[in-house]
């Protein structure tokens, strides 16, 4: 079971620190998203423009 938000510390279960731990940033970032889009637009087009 989750612990409650503002739960002291010394009190936390240590599987929901370890989880706390590793959620601190997105996993992907939107712009890597929208990057590879992009990126994925011009092979297409390059592609399509060479044959």
């Amino acid at each position: 079971m989750a612990d409650p938000r503002n739960t002291d510390p010394e009190d936390r279960d240590p599987r929901e620190r370890e989880l706390g731990r590793r959620s601190d940033g997105p996993a992907m970032s939107p712009w890597l998203v929208i990057g590879s889009l992009l990126l994925l637009g011009v092979v297409v087009y390059v592609i399509s423009a060479v044959l």
